[in-house]
């Protein structure tokens, strides 16, 4: 997450209500508890914060006590952190005070909102929740219930046609020692960082998913066992080169692969994941930051 502040200059045509014109507008939350609920903004001004007297209540420890405020008037709506002590982020950016647009992604301690305007407001919030059916809110990537979906369709796809098929199951190291060194804030940057490395070096047809915490899945259509170890292999090593900054603390990071390939013994999408994890574990207790493969 880069840790810089962001000040929007609001010009006099804004201000004048010229620039925006008032719509209805709310926020949705897309990661954290009460996934999926929604708070209308309505009114002139709305606090988001630890203490229950807030409009909305982020009950965590890193949010503070009156975290942010939404201020609201007929030209929009605007943003600001009443400096607090781990900040509030839009479109991962750490701000000051900002307006607000249409599909910006708001980060409150560990919780994330997204926000919504228009003139069908309504139309918006059932196409998000509808999204959030089959999308991780945090890292952006599909979860885990589309990943079992779609991996019973590609298996019988394979059957039918006699085709190749291959799964990837692969997690962080150590990442216990990540978020108590660092935090839970510096976990989620990394989860983030390593859902969009993965999903950069796939391809449009392999299905990248979170499968829970910080385990991922990808399957591969149309790829044996042995491209799948060296797409593993690929993104082990992209992984560990790469530079994970998190308000100036470098934090190393790796992770183990396991590799499986649909045979005649892989009865179902089960059986499949099973072999894949237990690869997966084969690596950790091989010494972990590597590729095994069936």
């Amino acid at each position: 997450m880069k840790d810089e502040t962001v000040v929007t200059v609001i010009n006099k045509s804004e201000e004048s209500g010229t620039g925006r014109a008032k719509k209805d507008a709310c926020l949705v939350v897309i990661y954290g508890a009460e996934l999926g609920r929604k708070y209308t903004i309505a009114g002139v001004e709305l606090t988001i914060g630890r203490a229950t007297t807030n409009d909305i209540c982020v009950s965590q420890d890193s949010v503070s006590r009156t975290h942010a405020t939404l201020g609201v008037d007929d030209t929009g709506v605007r943003i600001r952190d009443n400096e607090s002590t781990n900040g509030t982020y839009v479109n991962d950016h750490k701000i000051h005070e900002t307006w607000l647009k249409d599909g910006d992604l708001i980060k409150v301690g560990r919780s994330i909102f997204k926000f919504l305007t228009g003139d069908n407001i309504e139309s918006s919030y059932h196409e998000e929740i509808y999204r959030l059916s089959t999308v991780d809110g945090l890292t952006e990537i599909f979860n885990k219930r589309y990943f079992l979906e779609t991996i019973d369709r590609e298996l019988s796809r394979a059957r039918r046609y006699d085709r190749p098929l291959a799964l990837l199951m692969f997690d962080i190291d150590h990442f216990k020692v990540c978020n108590d060194t660092y935090g839970h804030r510096a976990g989620d940057y990394v989860l983030r960082e390593i859902a969009s490395i993965v999903r950069d070096r796939a391809r449009k047809v392999d299905v990248l998913a979170r499968y829970g915490g910080e385990e991922f899945s990808l399957i591969l259509p149309e790829v044996e066992s042995k491209g799948a170890a060296i797409f593993g292999e690929k993104i082990r090593s992209m992984i560990e080169q790469a530079k994970f900054v998190f308000e100036g603390h470098h934090i190393p990071i790796t992770i183990s692969v396991g590799v499986a390939e649909l045979t005649p013994n892989i009865a179902n999408a089960d059986d499949l994941i099973r072999a894949a994890d237990a690869n997966l574990y084969k690596a950790k207790n091989n010494g972990r930051n590597r590729v095994v493969s069936t």
